[in-house]
């Protein structure tokens, strides 16, 4: 079928294609804003220089020069491979000043510059499509919908185009960067990488410019010597480092980004899946004196390497490691770029111990190394130590899950050097991960995965098979012994979940920490990260802290969002020492919008707002006290066979099952719709008293956002694939956003919690329970950043086993409620709009 058929025919008369033309303008504004957090205020002083630093302006030319003979010769000094009046005259025809007329055709009529034309040409530079992105007759009421920075004059002078152009570069394109980098792309700054080493990096608003050319870049690997022996072989284990650096640090130094990826050197999969336990066995009755054992000790006395000589160079390349783009963005900007996997990882020595402080020490060796505080070789075997001498010694650290994970730890050892980490999807506390008041309890979509299968997935010793062959044998005993300590009997906090809890060594943290997590996020869970944002609102410590709508993600490739540039501007403060005011220009707190797309706002703290008590009552929520005791709630936990085995193999299933139940297998408390726009901040906590049909048993909770409309998608949606440029001739990312569902939907699921009965006094602590008895627990669940719709309505569903998260036994017990003694408290919540 032809594609006119599908539209219709006054589509295409003249007035209908205006119609149509502005349809699609209003669609893509709807789907598309920009949002930028990390321009800086600058001085008409400083605004001359760096132009004059990147060749775009004479200091006399802004008073030799009218407005419009100004602007026409910066816009001719941005593009390449213009070479007389001819080839920019040509390229000046292919943009509209007005309208109607070319650019260069307005320049020839001399007239006054405006407002108008500015940014409409603007609106070109940037790569937006006129009727498509913008209108050609308002641009700047099509610029202000987009949310981009505007300057606006009545009468033009050239200090104003100065101003404006300076921000112009500074700008957000519809690629997802700004003009500048948009420009560096195409080979604007390639001038640059000639320049002598001692005059870089150059700063432009605060933050270095792509100024070291990539195919130049030093790659060399080091290993470095810890004060640990994980292998239990007699030898202090090494730990590879791969290192890729600008050539110009052989001259000057430069600061250091380091990724400590217990990935980096592969996976074993197979390994993974035949370590993953199964879930679907029941809960069991425990008792007080049911305990753990220890996990293996390392040993404490070994011998560290024999040193023959001091090496200049390192001896060893590499070609090619999993790179994380935000690194390869920092990379040209003039920062060596770090990464190492750890102990237990391809050409390293020692175990994997899953987040153990052996773990936590093999990668604060890394910094101290790039600190100057310890010794690294050339190779394994020659003896030859090397320093990091290119380094200036500032490190800061990046990553998400895992390497985010292991940035907070090492931040949490106060080590010198480590000057700010960006933590993503960070875990504070593996008990928070694997484990939840007393129960086994999933990250979300690894049901049966513990911390037993992450050290076995990342052993990545076993791809050099001669080197696994050596330690085999101690390797399994110690993972056996890691199996037992970590106690999936009980699912109790105890020494082994202690070893990996970073919360309580918070208060040790020197470094600035840049925080940033998806408040959906089923995997590392938000509570991980509020965890963390509580303790640094304490210590003077600088922290900023960024929520989005996302899952397990990286945002550095938004479009809506600045963030690589606001780490730049963050970094360059933190390691090259420039008094840019990042840390008053950053927000405390950013945070995406849950109802309108590409959406963010700045908040001085995460919690804040009335706090509301919501009391449960027959099947309402409600902000009154239910006095009625007689209010006893009952449902049952057991499922016929059929539906049990479908839901364990579909846990989508169950969730669709779960939010529709009429009473069977759960409760449901909803409140009366909302008159406006409210806005729920902070951990929510919920107080029951429950009993259980046997001496063991369970309450989970979801908290629900009932009401019909158009979300957000669950992940970001590809705008252009490859379509983010890192630099010239370099790295590349995909161009990504959140948009609206095309299709409308009843529910979201907005925070979650579990509790083993027995555990109602502390996830360390079991208490006894019997069949019947009635027991108040009181437990935490997900912290919120959410706004509900006027007219939607918040739901608290309670209900026992969770088959997407839990153990999934199907037992045959039923559950009381007296409801008249139940409690659920939002310490924040505001009306909006």
């Amino acid at each position: 079928m032809k594609k006119s058929a599908l539209l219709p025919e006054k589509m295409f008369t003249m007035e209908g294609r205006v119609k149509l033309s502005v349809v699609l303008f209003l669609n893509e504004v709807n789907q598309m804003k920009f949002n930028q957090f990390s321009i800086i205020s600058a001085s008409p002083a400083q605004e001359r220089q760096e132009l004059a630093m990147l060749h775009l302006l004479r200091a006399e030319e802004v008073d030799q020069l009218t407005p419009a003979e100004l602007f026409e010769t910066l816009l001719v000094r941005t593009r390449l491979g213009i070479n007389s009046p001819l080839t920019a005259a040509e390229w000046l025809h292919d943009l509209l000043a007005t309208p109607t007329l070319a650019l260069d055709d307005w320049f020839k009529l001399g007239t006054s510059l405006t407002t108008d034309v500015f940014y409409r040409v603007a609106f070109q530079l940037l790569r937006f499509e006129p009727e498509v992105d913008f209108q050609l007759d308002q641009p700047v009421a099509s610029w202000r919908k987009l949310n981009l920075p505007l300057r606006e004059h009545e009468a033009w002078t050239s200090a104003d185009v100065v101003d404006a152009f300076y921000l112009l570069l500074n700008t957000r394109a519809k690629n997802g960067q700004n003009y500048l980098d948009l420009l560096t792309a195409h080979g604007f700054l390639t001038w640059t990488y000639d320049l002598p080493a001692e005059q870089k990096p150059l700063f432009f608003n605060g933050k270095p410019i792509a100024s070291y050319d990539p195919q130049q870049f030093i790659r060399e690997v080091v290993y470095v010597e810890t004060d640990m022996d994980t292998d239990f072989d007699g030898q202090a284990d090494l730990v590879k480092v791969e290192i890729m650096r600008p050539r110009e640090s052989n001259i000057k130094n430069v600061p250091a980004v380091f990724t400590a990826s217990p990935y980096n050197q592969g996976t074993n999969d197979e390994w993974g899946e035949k370590a993953t336990h199964n879930v679907n066995h029941p809960l069991t009755h425990k008792t007080a004196d049911q305990q753990a054992p220890a996990e293996e000790k390392f040993p404490t006395t070994f011998a560290y390497h024999a040193v023959k000589g001091e090496a200049q160079e390192a001896t060893t390349s590499f070609t090619g490691t999993p790179a994380y783009t935000l690194n390869n963005y920092l990379a040209v900007r003039g920062y060596a770029i770090v990464y190492a996997a750890g102990i237990g990882t391809k050409d390293s020595d020692g175990f994997q111990t899953c987040g153990s402080p052996e773990q936590t020490a093999s990668m604060k060796a890394v910094v101290e190394w790039l600190h100057g505080d310890r010794r690294a070789f050339t190779d394994r075997n020659s003896g030859y130590t090397i320093t990091a001498g290119w380094c200036n010694g500032n490190v800061a650290m990046t990553g998400r899950s895992y390497l985010g994970t292991l940035a907070t730890a090492v931040a949490t050892t106060g080590v010198a050097g480590l000057k700010a980490i960006i933590s993503e999807a960070a875990i504070s506390s593996w008990y928070d991960y694997y484990r939840e008041n007393g129960l086994v309890r999933a990250a979300g979509g690894f049901q049966g995965e513990d911390a037993d299968t992450l050290a076995d997935e990342t052993f990545s010793r076993t791809k050099r098979p001669a080197d696994f062959s050596r330690v085999k044998g101690r390797y399994l005993k110690y993972v056996d012994r890691m199996a037992a300590a970590m106690d999936r009997q009980t699912g109790n906090y105890n020494d082994f979940w202690a070893a990996r809890d970073y919360r309580p060594a918070i208060s040790h943290i020197k470094a600035a920490v840049m925080m940033v997590h998806g408040l959906n996020d089923t995997n590392v869970k938000p509570s991980n990260v509020k965890a963390l944002a509580d303790g640094l609102a304490h210590l003077p410590v600088t922290s900023k802290l960024i929520l989005h709508q996302g899952q397990h993600i990286y945002i550095n490739a938004f479009q809506s969002l600045d963030f690589s540039e606001m780490v730049n501007l963050w970094l360059a403060n933190k390691l090259w020492g420039l008094d840019n005011h990042a840390d008053e220009v950053l927000p405390n707190v950013l945070v995406q919008s849950n109802l309108t797309p590409a959406t963010w706002t700045s908040y001085d703290q995460w919690t804040a707002g009335q706090t509301v008590n919501y009391y449960l009552q027959g099947q309402t929520l409600t902000t009154k006290p239910n006095d009625n005791e007689a209010d006893i709630q009952q449902f049952t936990d057991r499922q016929p066979d059929n539906t049990y085995h479908d839901w364990c193999k579909h846990p989508a299933k169950w969730q669709a099952a779960l939010l529709h139940d009429a009473g069977r297998f759960s409760r449901h408390f909803t409140s009366a719709p909302l008159s406006r726009d409210t806005l729920l901040r902070g951990t929510p906590r919920l107080t029951l008293q429950v009993s259980s049909s046997a001496d063991h048993g369970l309450i989970s909770a979801l908290l629900i956002d009932r009401g019909t409309a158009k979300r957000l998608t669950t992940s970001p949606v590809i705008v252009n694939r490859g379509g983010l440029p890192l630099g010239y001739h370099w790295a590349s990312d995909d161009l990504r956003e959140f948009q609206l569902q095309k299709a409308p939907t009843d529910y979201k699921v907005i925070s979650r919690g579990h509790i083993n009965l027995q555990n109602r006094h502390g996830a360390s602590q079991t208490s006894e329970l019997f069949a019947g008895q009635l027991v108040t627990v009181e437990f935490d669940l997900q912290p919120l950043f959410h706004c509900l719709a006027a007219g939607h309505q918040l739901e608290l569903i309670i209900y026992a086993t969770d088959y997407a998260f839990t153990l999934r036994g199907n037992e045959d017990i039923s559950y009381r409620l007296p409801v008249a003694n139940a409690k659920l408290t939002i310490p924040g919540s505001q009306q909006i709009g």
